[in-house]
């Protein structure tokens, strides 16, 4: 895949999030593929990716708008910015509109996404909808536990400062 195609693959891939079609968004991920979403944690496989996306997030919003923007790939990895809205339909947040940027990393085999991870603000977004500040605090602690619980982030806390993981690789 060159880099103009992944540049497609990204295009197509909003149109499918924002398009509300849990089957459609899956298509663009490998059988065995996994989503991390910094609000619904992760989700592994087609069936489970088309789930979250359709009966989660288009639950949860609506008027959903995502783009990417400068995006890079070196063959196998890519990154890109974004920009997505939305108007909360959970009860409490109801008619909210909210803005957020956010950078996603892709892995990519075989022409699809093989796992998807995402780095957004979720702060800025629950500040848009009117959260409560426990509330906010309840959330941030679980993200919290998610990161110090993700393999690489026990990896590198192991690791004594100055021992960067690419160094230890080619060691």
């Amino acid at each position: 895949m060159t880099g103009d195609e992944f540049a497609r693959l990204l295009n197509a891939f909003t149109l499918s999030a924002e398009s509300g079609d849990g089957a459609r968004f899956a298509d663009h991920f490998t059988e065995d593929a996994i989503y991390y979403d910094y609000i619904y944690g992760p989700h592994q496989g087609r069936a489970a990716i088309a789930d979250m996306m359709q009966n989660l997030f288009h639950r949860d919003a609506a008027d959903y708008r995502w783009e990417m923007f400068d995006p890079v790939f070196d063959g196998i990895m890519g990154y890109a910015w974004s920009l997505s809205s939305f108007t909360s339909k959970i009860p409490q947040f109801k008619g909210q509109y909210v803005v957020i940027d956010g950078m996603s990393r892709f892995l990519v085999r075989d022409g699809l996404i093989a796992e998807y991870r995402e780095s957004v603000n979720g702060g800025v977004a629950m500040a848009q909808l009117g959260v409560e500040p426990d509330r906010m605090n309840k959330v941030f602690r679980r993200w919290t536990g998610w990161l110090k619980e993700r393999p690489e982030t026990v990896d590198y806390l192991a690791r004594p400062k100055g021992s960067h993981a690419s160094a230890a690789s080619k060691a």
